[in-house]
């Protein structure tokens, strides 16, 4: 559930929230009438065996229509906001009632002191105009009347928040739930970023034997053959391939060792290793990166970073996109990474690769969206908090 505590924005008794405290005493009476009518009516009911199931249907159907009733007073005039889907026992809901009975009385009898204090302020004011008040009296007046509207408005508030915790406690989950509910987010969490880290080892020591070494197979092939040859012009030419093959061998492993953490990250910034990321790219690649000066935590850069890194990969791989733009952009405490490719679009977002950035930016608290529907465009966006 979201809304303020004290009803209103920021705390505030505004006048859309001081309607809503004023409509919630009217539907409190209407609860607290309807208590007594369905005691009396289905007491009877509710004491026999045989019908108590049906007088319980009967009273529960009814709670759930005054409690609609209150759930819709508080998203109007509180801006609260309650999950859908969540269930609420029959149970939780009179006893919600049976407390906003008690409170939505007492604002009743905290604004109807309000208004006789209000009265009381008109007479004062015209015996003052008329002059049958002395200064000792306007001064007592005026400070009975001040303490007493401090205690009233102050008890406005009170009642304010409480009806505002007893809202969230009855049709927004329990701190118990919400606590097992970020228990196990983090639980999963962690097995994700533990499989994802594993398959990113594997596929680094996939690059490394399948690449690196078998150029190096064949660098020491090459160089044997040299040795061994008798022909000067044939060892020239063996030497001149080995020294193409070492240079490619260098070239490769330098992007091994950069798809495993990118030096530039620690010592210029992640602008400059998204930069990187463009230098390699097979495709034209576009980098707008309006993040501000403001220095980003370390653990934000380098999801941001691989977030880029694997959906420039991907599209080169398999989208057969022709460019691919990025867009990284920070406002206020959220980092927001966009990804675009004109390819043909179709990714699966439960694939290994989305799977394991998704598992990276969940691990932040952040969140990782794809949206490629066939024959393009394919759109990443991930969300991930600085603070």
């Amino acid at each position: 559930m979201r809304g303020d505590e004290g009803g209103g924005a920021g705390g505030r008794l505004t006048g859309r929230s001081l309607v809503g405290v004023l409509l919630g005493c009217l539907t409190a009476l209407l609860g607290g009438l309807s208590f007594l009518g369905a005691g009396a009516v289905l007491g009877p009911f509710l004491l026999w065996p045989r019908t108590r199931p049906r007088a319980r249907r009967v009273l529960a159907a009814g709670a759930r229509r005054l409690a609609g009733l209150e759930r819709s007073r508080r998203s109007a005039f509180f801006g609260d906001r309650f999950p859908g889907p969540y269930e609420v026992s029959d149970r939780r809901l009179l006893r919600y009632l049976a407390a906003r009975v008690g409170t939505g009385l007492v604002s009743g009898v905290v604004l109807g002191l309000l208004g006789f204090g209000a009265v009381l302020a008109v007479l004062l004011v015209r015996g003052v105009v008329r002059g049958s008040l002395d200064w000792a009296e306007l001064l007592g007046q005026l400070l009975l009347g001040g303490v007493l509207l401090f205690l009233d408005v102050q008890g406005l508030y009170a009642l304010t928040a409480l009806d505002a915790r007893l809202a969230r406690a009855c049709f927004g989950p329990s701190e118990r739930e919400l606590l097992r509910r970020r228990i196990d987010e983090l639980a999963l969490s962690r097995a994700a970023v533990v499989q994802a880290v594993d398959t990113e080892r594997r596929r680094i020591e996939r690059d490394l034997h399948d690449g690196v070494q078998q150029r190096l197979v064949a660098l020491a092939m090459l160089l044997g053959r040299a040795r061994r040859g008798r022909d000067p012009e044939q060892a020239d030419a063996l030497l001149r391939q080995a020294h193409q093959e070492a240079r490619d061998v260098l070239a490769e492993l330098r992007d091994v060792a950069w798809r495993v953490y990118p030096a530039a990250l620690d010592s210029l910034g992640l602008e400059e290793a998204l930069g990187g990321v463009a230098q390699r790219c097979a495709l034209p690649l576009r980098v707008r990166f309006e993040a501000g000066d403001a220095p980003l935590p370390r653990s934000v850069e380098t999801a941001a970073y691989f977030v880029v890194s694997e959906a420039v990969t991907n599209a080169a791989k398999h989208s057969s996109a022709s460019a691919v733009s990025v867009r990284v952009t920070r406002v206020g405490p959220l980092l927001t990474v966009r990804v675009e490719d004109d390819g043909r679009g179709g990714a699966d977002p439960a694939g290994s690769g989305l799977t394991g950035l998704r598992s990276r930016v969940a691990a932040l608290d952040g969140t990782l969206r794809v949206d490629s529907p066939l024959g393009g465009p394919t759109t990443l966006v991930a969300e991930l908090p600085c603070a």
